[in-house]
């Protein structure tokens, strides 16, 4: 599933309206938009290319978002990739749960596009190709 080059975001939301959404601005942002609805797709998805950022939504059908950040931060070839967890779970607890696990940013729905693009550009790193 080898694309072109270009940076890409892999954004982890089960809704599929909000996935789209949040997939746009990162292509305003000039990443490429990688779609997975569930954790499991995640995973996988992150693990055959690895993506420049992933933006993470902690309610999934199947395994919780700090789960997923846990295991992308504890493998070799996703250490190293920002996660930026955006959630409609606000309070500090769940904000410290994302920091521990190993998320870069905790941002709350509904969030400002100005500041998710912000971000992105920030956190989004370059991936050395492994191709």
């Amino acid at each position: 599933m080898e694309q072109g080059n270009g940076e890409s975001v892999l954004v982890v939301e089960d809704d599929p309206e909000i996935n789209h959404l949040v997939g746009a601005y990162a292509q305003i942002a000039g990443f490429e938009y990688r779609p997975a609805l569930d954790g499991t797709t995640a995973l996988r998805e992150a693990h055959e290319r690895v993506p420049a950022a992933v933006v993470l939504d902690l309610m999934l059908p199947d395994i919780d978002g700090f789960e997923i950040c846990r295991r992308l931060k504890g493998a070799d070839d996703t250490r190293d990739v920002p996660i930026i967890m955006l959630t409609a779970l606000g309070g500090e607890e769940n904000r410290q749960k994302g920091k521990a696990c190993g998320a870069s940013e905790y941002l709350v729905k509904p969030f400002d596009p100005d500041q998710l693009i912000d971000v992105l550009s920030r956190h989004a790193r370059t991936q050395p190709d492994h191709a």
